[in-house]
């Protein structure tokens, strides 16, 4: 079913994140206060005319796409970033420490939006939490280290939103609890992905360094309705 990860962001609204699901059809995206996540069964001009007729004027939407495929109109194209797509399917991380962690609730909402805006690990929300999944590392009553989880692509769970404070860089802490995720998805006999922009040498250094290799490359696309 690797396939399926060419447009993972479609294959999990019909899948694990179908409970987030808004639209119908061919068309499905996810509550503006999640993400700004938006999909089509296939990429074509008339999947994204019927996307674009759902939304009001000044709405934002991104997506997940195979190199090459392009914003059609009436769509005003706003950027495209290349990601890697990374799959962790070797044996399961040991020797790593889980003391610290913690799971993240809606009572630690402003702590995660305060770390994700001095991080910039992605689009975080307000309710980006409903996702579920998030856990941290907290230094007396700072929020220092989190990750996730996003997207739900049946067999598949993504892994998202890891990011450390920057006064806490270089302590380990992303690297715990990615096998702390990594291993909580594995023993529910599922496979670990996640995406990072190609050019975040320091991020795909850590993410092979806990197990992870590239499996595909991909683009998100932002475009808006004016």
């Amino acid at each position: 079913m690797s396939g399926i990860l060419e447009n993972p962001i479609w294959y999990g609204l019909i899948s694990g994140n179908k409970h987030l699901a808004i639209g119908s059809g061919t068309v499905k995206w996810f509550p503006e206060n999640v993400t700004t996540f938006a999909a089509m069964e296939q990429f074509t001009n008339a999947n994204f005319q019927l996307l674009f007729d759902q939304f009001p004027a000044g709405t934002t939407r991104a997506t997940f796409v195979p190199p090459g495929v392009t914003v059609s109109r009436p769509w005003r194209f706003i950027a495209e970033m290349e990601i890697y797509q990374m799959m962790h399917d070797g044996p399961l991380p040991i020797n790593w420490q889980s003391g610290k962690i913690s799971s993240l609730g809606d009572e630690q909402i402003p702590d995660m939006l305060e770390l994700t805006g001095l991080t910039n690990p992605g689009p975080f929300k307000e309710r980006t939490i409903d996702f579920g999944n998030f856990y941290g590392m907290y230094d007396g009553a700072r929020l220092v280290a989190m990750a996730g989880q996003r997207l739900q692509v049946f067999q598949y769970a993504e892994i998202s939103a890891v990011c450390t404070h920057p006064d806490y860089l270089g302590l380990g802490y992303a690297r715990q609890l990615l096998l702390y995720q990594v291993s909580k998805i594995r023993e529910e006999d599922r496979i670990p992905i996640l995406h990072v922009k190609s050019d975040n040498s320091r991020a795909i250094k850590l993410y092979e360094s806990v197990g992870f290799a590239v499996s595909r490359t991909l683009n998100v696309l932002i475009f808006r309705k004016d």
